[in-house]
């Protein structure tokens, strides 16, 4: 175990309805393994359900926190897991959406993997970013106006005074949690110079 994130809490945002497991475990796990306190953020309090595979109905998990009741101000960094029910529950939840955008606002970073990335594009986050994500999703991210869709199996996007952190899908856990650990370890006023 170390101790980069020790002091941190960091909000992973999900859907009642459904999340893709490993791309929820795996994070939490890094972030707990860095020392940091992963807290889970959801539009209802009480059980979160996940999928493997984005159809096969895995555990349960209990949210900590209601996403109207959730303030950037009391996290250190946000993460998006994907599967494509969370993302598209975010995206039609004017809380979450209004969470991620103000997230982006304090200048602190956001992960999204997989299908995670629709929600930065309904927030505005994508705009003017580097990132990359589920293939399906390049066209959506390109029209939101992100400045370029990569396939490569993580994007770190420091430009803007926040950090958008991206991921593919849940062969890409092993570089999208090490690259997490060490950007939620910087001090956001790291962000803020890259943009000035």
């Amino acid at each position: 175990m170390s101790d980069e994130l020790t002091g941190k809490r960091v909000a992973f945002l999900l859907a009642n309805s459904g999340v893709e497991q490993v791309e929820l475990t795996t994070p939490w796990q890094a972030v707990q393994d860095a020392g940091g306190t992963p807290v889970l953020v959801a539009p209802e309090l009480g059980t979160v359900q996940a999928f493997n595979n984005d159809v096969e109905k895995g555990d349960t998990f209990q949210a900590d926190v209601e996403v109207k009741d959730a303030v950037a101000e009391d996290f250190d960094a946000l993460v998006l897991p994907g599967g494509t029910t969370n993302p598209d529950a975010l995206r039609m939840d004017i809380n979450a959406v209004a969470l991620v955008a103000a997230f982006a606002g304090a200048g602190k970073p956001i992960a999204a993997i997989c299908h995670g990335p629709w929600t930065l594009v309904e927030a505005g986050v994508a705009r003017g970013k580097t990132l990359t994500s589920w293939p399906s999703l390049k066209t959506d991210i390109r029209n939101a106006g992100a400045a370029e869709w990569r396939d490569e199996e993580v994007v770190v996007c420091p430009d803007e005074g926040y950090t958008l952190i991206t991921s593919r899908n849940p062969d890409d856990l092993d570089a999208f949690t090490t690259a997490i650990v060490e950007e939620f370890a910087k001090d956001p006023a790291e962000n803020k110079e890259h943009a000035s």
